[in-house]
């Protein structure tokens, strides 16, 4: 039955090259040719009978290091100077266009060299680039933005995410540790802190340092 469809859908179509598309004569023949060379392909190779089968995308993986929707956590000034160049290479980022991402937030550092939100974006970028790995340049982005603002969240986490994507976990664990002590309890960042925290000190296993007594 379902071949009695194919084949009525394939008359249509070629009626309607032929009359609505007002083929000339000449290239009438040549239509339904091509729609009936069509129709004898996907005989040979399709096969209309058997169910659909939905392909049901992978979940991803849980952990410390996957990716982040807002990749400035909430962190980031969203309406100040920094912003349209954020925006810029949250887009391209996006896309998969890491380099242009980084080269994006390089000339917005060129007008606004102290702002701490270009320098953590930037830092985020090049590790992006790198493939998840911390690199020299991410390394002295994160730095140049601690510099700018010591008591601002986002260098320690990004670079700590940067450094638990890297294998570094103890230096994760130690950077984001202290990022946690000095969190407020009300902070937007600190719940998926404590979380990845967490999943770092189960994946350190033996390799957790212990903690420090409590002073008396």
């Amino acid at each position: 039955m379902i071949w009695l469809w194919i084949f009525l859908a394939a008359m249509l179509a070629a009626g309607g090259m032929i009359w609505l598309g007002k083929l000339p004569t000449a290239s009438q023949p040549l239509a339904g040719a091509a729609v009936m060379l069509g129709l004898v392909g996907y005989a040979l190779q399709g096969s209309p009978s058997l169910p659909g089968k939905p392909v049901v995308a992978a979940p991803e993986p849980d952990g410390f290091g996957e990716a982040i929707t807002d990749r400035q956590q909430g962190m980031a000034d969203r309406f100040g100077p920094a912003a349209q160049w954020i925006g810029m290479s949250d887009g391209f980022m996006r896309t998969g266009k890491t380099e242009l991402a980084a080269q994006s937030l390089e000339k917005g550092l060129e007008k606004y060299p102290d702002n701490v939100d270009l320098w953590v974006g930037l830092g985020n970028a090049l590790v992006a680039h790198g493939g998840g790995v911390m690199s020299p340049a991410a390394a002295l982005a994160f730095d140049e933005a601690a510099k700018r603002d010591p008591n601002h969240p986002a260098p320690p986490f990004f670079a700590g995410l940067a450094m638990a994507q890297s294998g570094d976990l103890k230096g994760a664990n130690a950077v984001w540790s202290q990022l946690l002590a000095r969190s407020p309890e009300n902070a937007p960042w600190r719940q998926d802190l404590e979380l990845r925290l967490a999943q770092l000190r189960q994946a350190m296993g033996p390799e957790l340092p212990p903690e420090a007594p409590a002073a008396p």
